[in-house]
């Protein structure tokens, strides 16, 4: 059974994406923190018009690359369907040892609360 394909606004361009060792460095450098057993993602205030998101899966968190692909995909395609939820934030998400062996729905909602976590922490401290 295919799935359908979703319609304009479902993309993830490369404006939505960290890219460059001084993007997330912006981030790691003054970043609200959440973390659990598999994930720890950080968010900093940015100064565009939509959230962005950075993947920092290092090797000897996650050895077989198999496993770290597999958590990318999932983030990367959760944070796609969700954005607009974010905020104006730019996220760096990093894997603990454990996710590797963390069924996907499972990450997937705890990456979900992590983000919806931070975006409702940094919006409302940014508005105050």
């Amino acid at each position: 059974m295919e799935r359908p394909v979703p319609g304009p606004g479902y993309g993830f361009p490369k404006s939505y994406r960290l890219t460059t060792p001084a993007e997330f460095r912006f981030v790691f450098e003054d970043a609200a923190r959440s973390s659990d057993a598999w994930l720890t993602v950080l968010a900093r205030p940015n100064s565009r018009p939509h959230a962005r998101l950075g993947l920092a899966l290092s090797r000897k968190q996650i050895r077989n690359a198999v496993d770290r692909n597999r958590i990318k995909r999932l983030v990367r395609e959760s944070f796609r369907l969700r954005h607009a939820q974010f905020g104006t934030l730019d996220y760096v998400v990093m894997a603990r040892a454990p996710a590797n062996t963390a069924d996907s729905a499972s990450l997937r909602l705890s990456l979900e609360k992590h983000l919806l976590k931070l975006a409702q922490r940094c919006n409302g401290s940014s508005s105050a």
